[in-house]
């Protein structure tokens, strides 16, 4: 493993299937009633989070726990970042008292790359604006690859505002340079032009990217990043790209359906296949604890010697 985790449109093949099959073991872990080993014993885990988060925050902080490492949280809200600190001398602090590894969430695109050439620890990248999330996009991977044993081969159809969202870059790099097909959807002001130099296709509607697919990815509104006048009005959004049973139906049968959450139900999916037997929500959380285990392990240094 290289000293940062930033994106996975720099990683080959071979160094995400290292992650995945890293995180193997590490799912045995977080299934036992004691879900402790001391891999990371002295070790020290700082999150920086300048955006809210539920799911990432949490699974980090688990995954540094269970490894048996320190852990520290810092939101932007309640550091000194509210009286003028630039994130460059908030990290160089926070390395200065000992930290080994920062896990950055930030609203602007770059950042963690920025502060992986500034500072000794090693960076890892929890969403960097509309740029990546690299562990969201690793999950997933382990998702479709423990459900269907492969990726290679595989239509993996995304869904919804592409233009905003970090996690649907990370999963067109992943999921392409693991051979499989991606197709994008959404209205045509969610789709950023030049798309497809990634390799992805960008379908015209639903039916067209769902069409035999092998995985649905649903991404929501990300209302918080976009002007408004994108699209007329979120009942209008849920009629034309929201996910239903009969849309569904579309998909080859037992089509995994997966979302990076937070998910608006009745927005881009509905209740029932939110709730269904081929949703792999829960599941995608579980399997991001035992991912982000992984990537800590790796750029500590473990498995050097394998």
């Amino acid at each position: 493993m290289k000293k940062d985790l930033l994106g996975l449109q720099q990683m080959t093949a071979p160094e995400i299937a290292r992650i995945l099959d890293t995180a193997v073991p590490m799912k045995e872990i977080t299934g036992r009633q004691i879900k402790k080993v001391p891999t990371l014993r002295g070790r020290t885990v700082v999150n920086v989070f300048y955006e809210p988060s539920t799911r990432t925050r949490t699974s980090f902080e688990l995954a540094a726990k269970y490894l048996s490492a320190d852990t520290v949280s810092i939101s932007a809200s309640a550091s000194s970042v509210v009286k003028g600190e630039s994130l460059k001398d908030t990290a160089r602090t926070i390395c200065a008292m000992g930290a080994d590894v920062v896990v950055l969430r930030h609203p602007m695109a770059g950042a963690a790359e920025m502060l992986a050439r500034t500072v000794p620890a090693a960076v890892i990248n929890a969403g960097d604006g509309a740029h990546e999330h690299p562990s969201q996009a690793l999950l997933d991977l382990f998702t479709v690859r423990e459900k269907t044993g492969r990726l290679d081969g595989l239509t993996v159809a995304v869904i919804g505002d592409i233009l905003h969202s970090r996690v649907a870059r990370s999963d067109i790099w992943g999921f392409t340079t693991m051979g499989a097909t991606v197709r994008l959807c959404g209205p045509a002001t969610m789709i950023p032009p030049g798309i497809e130099a990634t390799g992805a296709a960008v379908c015209r509607n639903m039916e067209q990217a769902l069409d035999g697919a092998d995985v649905v990815i649903m991404l929501r509104i990300q209302l918080e990043r976009q002007q408004q006048g994108l699209f007329p009005g979120v009942r209008e959004y849920a009629r034309l790209f929201g996910l239903d049973e009969k849309r569904l139906a579309l998909a080859r049968p037992g089509a995994l359906v997966m979302h990076p959450g937070p998910v608006n139900r009745g927005v881009e999916i509905s209740p029932a296949v939110a709730d269904g037997v081929q949703s792999m929500i829960n599941e995608q959380v579980t399997n991001g604890v035992a991912v982000r285990m992984a990537i800590l392990y790796l750029l500590s240094g473990g498995g050097k010697n394998e």
